[in-house]
């Protein structure tokens, strides 16, 4: 067995997650920006997030281990255990995502692809002044903010329970590695 020594970090995140992660955040704030315009600035945007979204996801099969959805995509089980041991604090801390913050990723990800989608949808011939697909990426939109809103407090929670800085892993890629103790896994 390696010995760490002490203060040593583990890469979790690959260069790809964290640019992907930093990329989308920033988007999706221009994109609320440009709401009502420059509406070229919107729409491209959108694009770059489809974009992104699409090497995401194909970069959650093929990328390495943290990055990939077998490794925190989690039945329902193990979320709704996960949820009770944060209850009662005794929840695990894990090197990649916690399950439920794996669903999280997924609920992200498809929310924010049904807003593209419903975007270049309205300059599509068919959909084209449809106030009921304005009214549904709308609708999205706020839920991206929504699922965002649940995302941080979940960061800001994983954070002080285990005396990790979650926001400077995801920009450095590295976490402490999980102790000995029964209560962390990876």
């Amino acid at each position: 067995m390696t010995e760490l020594r002490e203060g040593a970090e583990v890469r979790v995140w690959d260069r790809f997650v964290r640019i992907f992660h930093w990329s989308l955040a920033s988007l999706i704030g221009l994109a609320w920006l440009t709401e009502d315009g420059p509406k070229w600035l919107h729409e491209g945007a959108g694009y770059v997030i489809m974009a992104l979204l699409v090497a995401r996801i194909v970069w959650g099969f093929i990328g390495p281990r943290h990055a990939r959805f077998s490794d925190f995509v989690r039945g329902p089980g193990r979320v709704i255990a996960h949820l009770r041991d944060l209850a009662h604090g005794r929840e695990r801390r894990y090197l990649g995502h916690n399950p439920a913050g794996g669903w999280m990723i997924v609920a992200l990800i498809a929310t924010i692809a049904a807003t593209t989608l419903t975007g270049w949808l309205q300059t599509t011939d068919r959909f084209w002044g449809s106030s009921a697909m304005e009214e549904i990426h709308e609708t999205l939109a706020v839920l991206i903010l929504v699922l965002l809103a649940g995302h941080l407090c979940g960061v800001l929670v994983e954070s002080l329970r285990h005396g990790e800085n979650l926001v400077r892993a995801m920009i450095t890629g590295k976490k402490r590695p999980l102790s000995t103790s029964p209560t962390a896994t990876e």
